[in-house]
């Protein structure tokens, strides 16, 4: 196993680990490798969704039964 990490021309932004370890990390034998890179920025859309989502809900349906119980 080398040192590097992969070369896969469609994926630029693989570099290698900031660390002396090697850049790829393997798990169950082989099977799951986990690489050292950059967080998507779809992902990170996904994740800012779903904070302002959860703030409006705290601040909507906090407290009382729940939407749709009260009488």
């Amino acid at each position: 196993m080398s040192d590097r990490a992969p070369q896969d021309p469609g994926h630029p932004e693989w570099t290698e680990a900031p660390h002396a370890e090697s850049a790829v990390e393997e798990f169950a034998d082989g099977e799951i490798k986990s690489y050292h890179g950059r967080v998507d920025g779809w992902l990170l859309v996904v994740y800012a969704l779903l904070a302002v989502w959860g703030v409006y809900y705290l601040f909507a349906f906090w407290g009382g039964l729940g939407p749709g119980q009260a009488r």
